[in-house]
């Protein structure tokens, strides 16, 4: 007979979001003072030996272009690979889009370990070198791994912690979605995002420190400390029934923390809003060769993959040394984008609520054919210049703004794993009344708990807009 495996234990969601509450409201912590983070960093930095350095393919150990596709792929077949992906969708020219795209099939595991320390909860992050980072070390989640990584296809080092995250019964579950990554680069890539809560001390580790939300929210001010992944993981807390309640609480904290906030949409009008939006708009993906992608302009070079028209994104190869990471030592290829991104949310407090202007977003990888995305999400590169396209809606508003508001401003790094030197400007900018709150059809104004609600499942937020999400705490 079956026996039925029991579910973790879940905590309630009203009540995390009340201890989130106050985390956030302690901006500073004895267990490791937010002054002595970059110290630390630094220090990690000294105590290791990183280096990445370009090569051509040919320099590639264990990788290798595939006879007759073209396509790049690992000896072991695990990993991921890059391939062709020919698609048809609104706005692309009728007979569709060729370009490179990373397959990576299996499902990562990103996990951040959380803890009640004094009353106050904190969170485990990693200091951990990216290949692809500007700035070597990052704060990462306690556990970011493939699972070609945690299966030990790689033949490296175990990954401390990650027993917390796979074995039922060792925490309480905080966050747990899968959560898709940047659909321009991946097809259809998606991650455990997780959270778990433990109770008792646990031997951490030089390359490890607890921190408060308040503290990761004051580093989340700087560019390029606090990483995507754990962006990703901490934008997915619940925030919902915290209180305070009622207008003297202030726009951003109702919009976070109150229930019964006024918001222009209700929950089940938002899924509506947005399942039409997939529904209506034309997504048709086909993987193809690699070699086809010359088509459509992208040249393959000894040294890298890139577009005849000199934007959009390169693929070029790595060797990468890391003596603080599971291998030691490796090489693999990399998305280079040529420009930066600026990733925008306009917010407006609408009676006494702030609302955030998200846009229902069709990419050339998403699953589910479009996902929520900030207001503007786009490269302004590409539309300056000769041969440039039209301006997305509200570009002109944001680049227009002035500084008295611009509430949120820094770069900060996209997915150091497969990217290399991937930053983009992420900016919130509040507008006033003379905005009107009507807006194309692929447009809405939602709260932030609303947007936090629907991070309990995946698939609804880009990776884009969940840096924004968890970048608007620094609004309180």
């Amino acid at each position: 007979m079956r026996t039925e495996t029991p579910p973790r234990a879940a905590a309630d969601r009203a009540d995390t979001a009340r201890r989130l509450l106050r985390s956030a409201r302690t901006p500073d912590s004895a267990v490791m003072p937010v002054h002595r983070v970059a110290p630390w960093l630094a220090e990690r930095t000294r105590a290791g030996d990183f280096r990445v350095t370009r090569v051509p393919f040919a320099g590639l150990r264990g990788w290798s272009f595939e006879e007759g596709t073209g396509n790049l792929r690992h000896e072991s077949g695990r990993f991921f690979s890059v391939e062709g992906l020919h698609v048809h969708a609104d706005g692309l020219p009728a007979r569709g889009w060729k370009q490179p795209i990373i397959v990576q099939p299996e499902i990562g595991l990103l996990g951040i370990v959380a803890r009640e320390i004094d009353g106050v909860l904190h969170f485990l992050m990693q200091a951990k070198m990216e290949p692809g980072n500007v700035n070597t070390l990052q704060l990462s989640p306690t556990v970011q791994a493939t699972r070609s990584n945690f299966t030990g296809v790689h033949r490296g080092r175990g990954i401390p912690h990650l027993d917390l995250f796979l074995e039922r019964g060792r925490a309480r579950v905080l966050v747990d979605a899968l959560q898709s990554e940047q659909a321009d680069w991946f097809l259809g890539k998606r991650n455990r995002n997780m959270v778990v809560e433990i109770d008792e001390d646990i031997e951490t580790g030089p390359e490890f420190r607890w921190l408060t939300f308040g503290q990761l929210l004051r580093l989340l001010r700087l560019d390029n400390v606090v990483n995507m992944d754990s962006r990703s993981i901490l934008a997915c807390l619940p925030t919902c029934g915290a209180g305070p309640q009622g207008a003297a609480a202030g726009p951003v904290l109702r919009s976070f923390h109150d229930p019964s906030a006024p918001a222009v949409l209700r929950t089940p009008e938002i899924l509506s809003w947005l399942t039409g939006i997939r529904a209506q708009r034309e997504l048709v993906q086909r993987r193809v060769p690699l070699a086809e992608v010359a088509e459509d302009g992208w040249v393959r070079t000894a040294d890298e993959i890139g577009h005849a028209g000199g934007r959009r994104f390169r693929v070029v190869g790595a060797d990468i040394r890391a003596s603080n990471r599971e291998v030691a030592a490796w090489t693999q290829p990399l998305i280079q984008p040529q420009v930066p991104g600026l990733m925008a949310l306009v917010v407006k407090p609408i009676r006494g609520t702030l609302h955030a202007l998200v846009q229902a977003r069709v990419d050339v990888g998403h699953l589910a054919v479009a996902e929520l995305a900030p207001t503007v999400h786009c490269r302004p590169a590409d539309h300056t210049g000769p041969g440039r396209a039209p301006f997305p809606p509200f570009l002109a508003d944001v680049l227009a703004a002035p500084d008295t508001r611009i509430r949120y401003d820094a770069v900060q790094s996209e997915e150091g794993g497969r990217f290399h030197h991937a930053e983009n400007r992420y900016t919130i900018v509040e507008v006033g009344e003379e905005f009107s709150e009507d807006v194309p059809e692929d447009f809405a104004w939602l709260t932030f708990s609303q947007l936090t609600e629907l991070l309990a499942y995946g698939n609804h937020l880009d990776v884009e807009l969940r840096t924004l999400v968890v970048c608007a705490h620094t609004l309180y």
